[in-house]
């Protein structure tokens, strides 16, 4: 049994005065008196959407390469992920998902299972993907990929032939399907959702765009309260204002993403994304065409850049905790509260990370 020394916690989006403590990996109490000196506990982030992380690139890591990239994401306040995979040969990607899966047992941070963002997307909106390796929907090619490992979400673009059917197909097979890279309109989103599909790839980037008469899939994703939103809160992929109004229509059902590459957090240079050179100076991550090719963004800096807008703490922690959580299912991660798991991040004044923990042990700085 131990207490973290902190003056308060966040428990169920509430700010509690007072110590957090921890009894064999949970946590037992909170609002503890005497309080600490100093520091929020809050449940630790949870990404949805990276692609590789500290000069780590998940597509053709190794092991080793996702112990490095896990401890750098333990100093972000992560403590659960999805390593993201680009659309590329299958090979390379059945590869890349057997070795992401057998990292899930050495590495520190939690690893949630795979998002594939791809192969089976829409060419015209492709981002930065290298469109040779973008296909029509294949429920046969879905199923070798999904039984080369723990694959949890994939994004496809429903509009394509067999979409839908491929989208039920994931969903009946546990499979959470995101849309995105996609040409959908209003009417294809709605039935996309009413399929099964959860949640929207980073909202209005690689997707047909909002119009007066044509609100494609951004809109559909903001109305409807069976969506989650997810976004990349970096003000690069989105204007601040932007990012204001998703959270005023999506509110609690908005989770940020960092869709972060090996660049980050906030390296300048020449940097992989699979096969793709991609050059990143100014915060931003591009193609030489000038194209986004992922962010440089890390989670903590994502909830600082929602309560630079205005957001109150308590929900845009939750946007990077308990609303990703949610999307997979996993109510038993990304809490703060007596009976849960103690995956905690212990944060200053100013929101940065100064202490992580894993199942009650610090695991940063270890």
């Amino acid at each position: 049994m131990k207490r973290l020394g902190v003056a308060a916690a966040l428990v169920e989006d509430e700010l509690i005065r007072g110590d957090v403590e921890i009894s064999d990996g949970v946590i037992s109490a909170v609002g503890i008196s005497p309080a600490g000196r100093s520091g929020l506990a809050a449940p630790g982030f949870v990404d949805l959407q990276v692609n590789g992380f500290a000069d780590v690139d998940f597509l053709s890591a190794d092991v080793e390469g996702y112990r490095h990239a896990g401890e750098a994401l333990l100093a972000t306040g992560v403590t659960a992920f999805q390593p993201t995979l680009v659309s590329a040969p299958i090979d390379t990607l059945v590869g890349a998902i057997e070795i992401a899966t057998k990292a899930g047992s050495e590495v520190r941070p939690r690893i949630l299972g795979v998002h594939l963002e791809g192969p089976f997307l829409a060419p015209k909106w492709k981002g930065a993907h290298d469109e040779r390796w973008i296909i029509p929907p294949d429920i046969n090619i879905a199923e070798r990929l999904c039984l080369a490992g723990a694959v949890t979400t994939m994004t496809i673009a429903p509009e394509q032939p067999s979409g839908l059917d491929l989208l039920r197909w994931l969903v009946a097979h546990g499979v959470v399907v995101s849309v995105g890279h996609t040409d959908a309109d209003a009417a294809t989103a709605h039935a996309a959702y009413d399929a099964g599909a959860r949640t929207v790839t980073h909202l209005h980037n690689a997707q047909r765009r909002f119009a007066a008469r044509d609100p494609g899939i951004s809109a559909v994703a903001m109305i409807r309260n069976d969506v989650t939103v997810e976004l990349i809160p970096d003000f690069v992929h989105l204007s601040r204002e932007t990012v204001r109004l998703a959270w005023l229509a999506a509110g609690d059902r908005l989770a940020v993403v960092t869709d972060a590459i090996a660049a980050a957090p906030r390296s300048t240079g020449e940097f992989r994304l699979g096969d793709r050179t991609i050059l990143v100076s100014e915060d931003a991550a591009r193609l030489p065409d000038g194209t986004l090719a992922g962010s440089v963004l890390s989670m903590d800096k994502a909830v600082r850049n929602l309560v630079e807008l205005g957001i109150a703490i308590p929900q845009a922690v939750r946007a990077a905790t308990t609303v990703p959580a949610r999307v997979l299912g996993r109510h038993d991660l990304a809490t703060l509260r007596v009976g849960t798991v103690a995956d905690v991040v212990v944060l200053d004044e100013a929101l940065h990370p100064v202490r992580t923990l894993r199942d009650g042990i610090e695991v940063w700085p270890g």
